[in-house]
C-alpha cells in the first residue's frame, strides 16, 4: 500500500466535469500531508489532451485509458479499467464525485475491491492515526456523521460543489501514462446519448439554480423560471411533486430522491419545504425562498425569504435584473 491517492476525473464529450478538479484538490491537500503523490485516472476516447490539463490542476500521475469502446461510460468497462489499476498501484485513498456517474460507478468498485464506501461526503480529514475521517449526511441530512473507513484502500464519493479545486497553474506538470484495454473483456458499450435538451445547464455543476415546486400551478408556468435563470445562467430544478405530476422531467429533480446540489445561490420559488427537498439543497451557500405561505418549512433554511404570491415577485425580480443589465 503506497501514500498516494487515486482521484477518478469525469468527461463528457471531451469536457472535463468540475468534480474532477475538485477532487484533484482534495486529494492534494491529503497527499501533502502524508508526503504521497496525486494519480489520476482518466477514461474515454481521444483525451490525451485533457489527461496532460489535469497537471495544472495538480495531479503528479494521469493514467489515460484512451479507446473507443470508453468513449462514453459503460459501467463493466469503466470499473474493470479502474479496479485493475487500483489492485496494480495500491493508493491509501481512492476519491471520486459523487455524481450520477460516480454514484454507479463508486458502488460497483467497492463490490470488486471488497472495500467500504463513504458516499455523498462533504468533508474529509486525517485523524492521528494517519486515516481519514469523513463527515457525511445521514438521514435525509438531519444528522452529520464523522465516518473511519477500515477497509484498504480508502474510498470516498465527494459531493459536487463543496470541495475547493485548485488555481489552474499551466506550470504544473504531470506524467500521463496510457493504460491498454483489451476490448474483449468489455462486452457492453455505449453506442449512442440522445440527450433530452440540448444547452441545459447541469444541476449538480451550476453555480445557480432557480427552482420550482407545486406553487407553480402547472407546467406552463416554468417558462417564468426559464426566463429567470437565463441572466443568472442558471439551472432549472424542481420539487419531487412538480416531476410526479409530470410537469418537468426527472433529470431536474432536486431532493433526496432526485440530485443533490450545492450552488453559491439557491432560489427556491413556490415551494413548501419538505424534508426530501431539504436534504438535496440545504447545503447551498445562500438560501432565498419565494412563498406565499409564511408556515413554510422552506423559511427555516433560507437566509432570505420573500411571502408573496410568485406570479408577482417573479416578474419583479426579471425587471430588476433587465435594470442592472443581466437581463438584457
Amino acid at each position: 500500500m503506497t501514500n498516494n491517492i487515486l482521484t477518478i476525473a469525469e468527461q463528457r464529450k471531451g469536457v472535463l466535469r468540475r468534480i474532477s478538479y475538485e477532487a484533484i484538490g482534495a486529494a492534494r491537500k491529503i497527499a501533502d500531508k502524508c508526503g504521497g503523490q496525486v494519480e489520476t485516472i482518466l477514461l474515454g476516447s481521444n483525451i490525451e489532451g485533457l489527461a496532460v490539463s489535469l497537471g495544472h490542476f495538480g495531479a503528479d500521475i494521469v493514467y489515460c485509458a484512451d479507446h473507443p469502446k470508453l468513449e462514453h461510460y459503460s459501467a463493466e468497462g469503466y470499473a474493470r479499467v479502474i479496479a485493475d489499476l487500483i489492485k496494480n498501484k495500491q493508493p491509501a485513498v481512492v476519491l471520486l464525485g459523487a455524481s450520477a456517474l460516480g454514484k454507479d460507478l463508486g458502488g460497483r468498485l467497492a463490490a470488486r475491491l471488497g472495500v467500504a464506501l463513504a458516499s455523498d461526503s462533504i468533508a474529509i480529514e486525517l485523524g492521528a492515526d494517519g486515516r481519514l475521517l469523513v463527515t457525511r449526511p445521514m438521514y435525509a441530512g438531519r444528522i452529520l456523521a464523522k465516518v473511519a473507513l477500515k477497509s484498504d484502500p480508502q474510498m470516498v464519493a465527494l459531493r459536487p460543489n463543496i470541495f475547493q479545486a485548485l488555481p489552474e497553474d499551466p506550470n504544473r506538470s504531470c506524467v500521463v501514462e496510457k493504460l491498454s484495454l483489451d476490448p474483449g473483456t468489455v462486452r457492453a458499450t455505449i453506442k449512442e446519448i440522445k440527450e433530452k435538451e440540448a444547452g441545459k445547464k447541469e444541476l449538480t455543476e451550476a453555480e445557480v439554480v432557480v427552482s420550482g415546486g407545486r406553487g407553480m400551478k402547472g407546467p406552463e408556468h416554468f417558462q417564468m423560471l426559464d426566463e429567470l435563470a437565463a441572466p443568472l445562467k442558471a439551472a432549472v430544478g424542481a420539487s419531487r411533486a412538480v416531476v410526479d405530476a409530470g410537469w418537468i422531467g426527472h433529470d431536474q429533480q432536486v431532493g433526496q430522491t432526485g440530485k443533490v446540489v450545492n450552488p453559491t445561490l439557491y432560489i427556491a420559488i413556490g415551494i413548501s419545504g419538505a424534508i426530501q427537498h431539504l436534504a438535496g439543497m440545504t447545503s447551498s451557500k445562500v438560501i432565498v425562498a419565494i412563498n406565499k405561505d409564511p408556515d413554510a418549512p422552506i423559511f427555516k433554511v433560507a437566509d432570505y425569504g420573500i411571502v408573496d404570491d410568485l406570479f408577482t415577485i417573479v416578474p419583479l425580480l426579471k425587471e430588476e435584473l433587465i435594470k442592472t443589465g443581466l437581463g438584457c
